[in-house]
């Protein structure tokens, strides 16, 4: 008997009906013959209601007594799916994280996955119970819950399949698969069959939105097939797998783009060596997530370093500035900061082996009269900063560019 693991988000459990649907599309799993673990997030709205809360209780809140409530939602969701499944006659359990156990590091609201002892769950299977479990949450080796960060109920989800051995984990979310882009902006974005693990990865950290970062790294590093899948519709979602799986590889699979980054540059910075050490090392002891960094070349010993972070994280980065120059750790003469910007992303394996793709981006934008600020390149993927007003013609051009429309 093959098993699957089965994950719905906030929106697919977001009341009792929509629970009743989820708990149908399992049911129909098992009677086709399937183990099922079910991995359930909070009903959607729940979380921050419950992190509101937290805030209004305490400003300096205790981070152990934080995850205790928000973890909580999850817990009353995977109840009542246990409940539901078993009115339709489908024997299940329901298991919180420190139940299972689901181990992780003590890093409350933040913490990472160390193990998943499953010898419990195994028992039940052989019993003939399928599992409910509660996402995001696990247990610390102080024996403390704690909770993986928002979006953590994907990484719970695949963690599980890649335990329990699953033939495929299925996401259910508000979407029907991952696109081409954002079909907000193009109505030419077209939904992918399959997508490989590095590419979804990197659309993942570039903005999309479809699948957290951290369950695509866990999914690529122990094979776990990942299939994305709406709840509101019976129709294929997209296949995230090995690059194997995928027969005909496109130089472009897909673009990515994110309002939420700030372009920051620290003017008249003397040039010596150390100097991006001195730069960055201040920002890394802040917490302050660096991306894009480029240097001017040096003139009268001076130079200017520009780089990108999250919007959130201006004011941060800022002041971790600001007191460096006061240490006298680096000296320069001014910090500027732009909020108004936006990052647009061309990703694709096929990019490997294809030469002139950047050319290609490039000459597309420049066709739209539109300045890039900050180029950065990887393997498989070319990001541009740009003013943010430009960002949905940007994409459109691309998108028309690289002829995205077509299937393979």
């Amino acid at each position: 008997m093959s098993r699957l693991v089965m994950k719905f988000g906030g929106t697919s459990v977001a009341d009792l009906a929509r629970i009743r649907s989820a708990a149908e599309r399992v049911r129909r799993e098992v009677e086709r013959g399937h183990e099922v673990a079910v991995v359930v997030s909070a009903m959607a709205g729940k979380t921050n209601e419950l992190v509101g809360w937290v805030r209004e209780t305490s400003r300096l809140y205790d981070a152990r007594e934080y995850d205790a409530v928000v973890a909580s939602g999850e817990n009353v969701t995977a109840g009542l799916m246990a409940l539901t499944l078993q009115e339709m006659g489908v024997p299940a359990r329901s298991w919180q994280g420190w139940q299972v156990p689901l181990v992780t590091t003590s890093a409350h609201g933040a913490a990472r996955i160390e193990r998943i002892e499953t010898e419990r769950l195994e028992a039940k299977f052989a019993e003939g119970l399928h599992a409910v479990i509660a996402g995001f949450q696990g247990i610390s080796p102080e024996g403390r819950v704690t909770t993986l960060g928002r979006g953590g109920s994907d990484t719970s989800a695949v963690a599980f399949a890649a335990a329990l051995g699953a033939e495929r984990c299925d996401i259910y979310t508000d979407v029907d698969g991952v696109y081409t882009t954002d079909p907000r902006i193009t109505k030419k974005a077209r939904k992918l069959a399959k997508i490989s693990y590095e590419e979804m990865l990197e659309l993942a950290s570039l903005g999309a939105k479809v699948l957290q970062t951290r369950s695509v790294e866990l999914a690529m590093r122990h094979k776990v097939r990942v299939q994305v899948l709406s709840s509101f519709a019976d129709e294929p979602g997209t296949l995230v797998c090995d690059e194997e799986e995928i027969v005909e590889s496109r130089v472009v699979s897909g673009i990515a783009h994110t309002r939420d980054e700030a372009q920051v540059t620290v003017a008249g910075v003397r040039d010596r060596p150390g100097i991006a050490a001195a730069l960055f090392g201040p920002l890394a002891q802040a917490g302050v997530n660096v991306d894009m960094i480029v240097q001017n070349v040096s003139a009268d010993g001076r130079t200017d370093m520009t780089f990108t972070v999250p919007i959130d994280d201006v004011p941060r980065a800022l002041k971790a500035l600001e007191a460096a120059r006061e240490r006298g750790e680096i000296a320069f003469a001014q910090v500027l900061a732009n909020e108004d910007v936006a990052k647009v992303s061309i990703v694709g394996i096929g990019m490997r082996s294809h030469a002139g793709v950047a050319h290609q981006m490039f000459q597309a934008l420049a066709a739209e009269n539109i300045n890039i600020k900050v180029i950065t390149t990887s393997e498989i993927k070319v990001s541009v900063l740009i003013d943010r007003k430009y960002l949905e013609l940007a994409v459109q051009a691309l998108h028309d560019a690289f002829e995205l429309e077509k299937a393979s």
